[in-house]
């Protein structure tokens, strides 16, 4: 499909950079569950949600 827009030059260098582009956007999502409100974003999460319930 990357062959059909670019050039196959351009399309190897491409499929070279998916690796990298798929580390950095794990470090990115990390990241921004850390510097957030993690409680807000892994509330959502079934499994951790159940931990941290709220004594009232």
């Amino acid at each position: 499909m990357i062959s059909k827009v670019l050039s196959p030059k351009y399309a190897a260098i491409a499929k070279s950079w998916i690796p990298t582009l798929a580390v950095w956007g794990t470090v990115g999502g990390v990241a921004v569950v850390h510097f957030t409100d993690w409680r807000l974003i892994l509330d959502n999460v079934p499994y951790i949600s159940g931990k941290f319930k709220k004594e009232e």
